[in-house]
């Protein structure tokens, strides 16, 4: 489980045969071979540790990393990263779980002052989890949404958010991970089952 407070932002520094490695010091700290690591929002685990970088090892197998396009990454890029929390860690973003539920893309990125407006299309797929003011991780990023239209949403980034993370280098046209809220998915998923009923399912229909 992760927060989705980025800690690092580490770079790739190669990509051979579904073995990740990223250069970075931060989320070596502490870190065993086994440990996870949020990468883009991706859990992944560690393979090998070595001299300021990390390594781990990637199948398209998984359903997790069915998900996660290996193709669209590039030598030189830069990786959000995020070591897993412990009971003691803070939780000041949302609980992210890193099992991404697919990709959106940012459609317009405008600037106001020192903040930045991102807008994402998704895909109705996600329609019952995208919500004003709920979480939503993209990237391994923890945002709050700002605006949700019929197709797409926006998330207010501030000047912070953009120092800690890879966002400066997002443009129009770039897919982010995206990963729903994890009490979102869940009660989704009761609501379809017919777990709750009356006038508790009427209230909470009202926001999903």
């Amino acid at each position: 489980m992760f927060t989705g407070l980025v800690e690092e932002v580490g770079i790739l520094k190669s990509l051979n045969n579904g073995e990740l490695v990223i250069s970075c010091s931060k989320v070596i700290e502490g870190t065993k071979i086994g440990d996870s690591i949020s990468i883009n929002g991706v859990c992944l685990s560690v393979t090998k540790i070595m001299d300021h970088a990390l390594s781990f090892h990637t199948s398209p197998t998984t359903q997790n990393l069915s998900r996660f396009k290996l193709g669209d990454m590039r030598i030189g890029e830069k990786i959000n990263l995020e070591r897993a929390l412990t009971p003691s860690t803070r939780l000041g973003g949302h609980i992210v779980s890193g099992h991404i539920d697919g990709k959106v893309k940012i459609i317009s990125i405008e600037k106001t002052g020192g903040d930045y407006y991102f807008e994402f299309l998704f895909s109705k797929e996600l329609k019952n989890f995208i919500i004003a003011k709920g979480s939503v991780c993209l990237d391994g990023i923890s945002l709050t949404i700002s605006k949700v239209m019929t197709s797409s949403f926006v998330t207010t980034i501030i000047p912070q958010t953009i120092k800690d993370t890879n966002l400066l280098d997002k443009k129009v046209g770039d897919f982010v991970h995206i990963e729903v809220d994890i009490f979102a998915r869940y009660i989704n998923h009761i609501l379809n089952i017919g777990g709750i009923s009356g006038e508790n399912r009427e209230i909470i229909e009202k926001f999903f």
